[in-house]
């Protein structure tokens, strides 16, 4: 089972379009080191460099080890990014962008 910390890194690492590379000019961690938080025996990072991969990302700590943003700074900037990349799309994205969203607000998620 993959751990949370491995899928946040992940999940966060594709929103922001950073690659591993990248990651690891950023923080100073190798790269070998980052591939093995995300490799098939991901482990949890010692704290002092979960705190160079929160802060390379601009996100909490306490996001990437529970996969929960409690950080209204973070939302909003994400909120921003996605406006921006939204402006920058065509108006044919525009459009499907749209009607995915429609097709999303009509579907009902039933828990079970």
């Amino acid at each position: 089972m993959d751990s949370v910390f491995k899928q946040t890194l992940r999940a966060e690492m594709d929103f922001q379009d950073i690659k591993v590379k990248e990651l690891a000019n950023r923080t100073g961690i190798s790269q070998r080191t980052l591939e093995g938080y995300l490799g098939s025996r991901a482990s949890i990072p010692p704290a002092d460099v979960a705190v160079k991969i929160a802060n390379a990302l601009n996100v909490s700590v306490e996001y990437l080890v529970t996969g929960k943003n409690n950080n209204l700074s973070n939302v909003v900037s994400k909120n921003n990014e996605l406006d921006e990349k939204i402006k920058n799309l065509s108006i044919n994205k525009k459009l499907i962008l749209k009607d995915f969203i429609d097709l999303i607000d009509n579907y009902e998620i039933n828990k079970t």
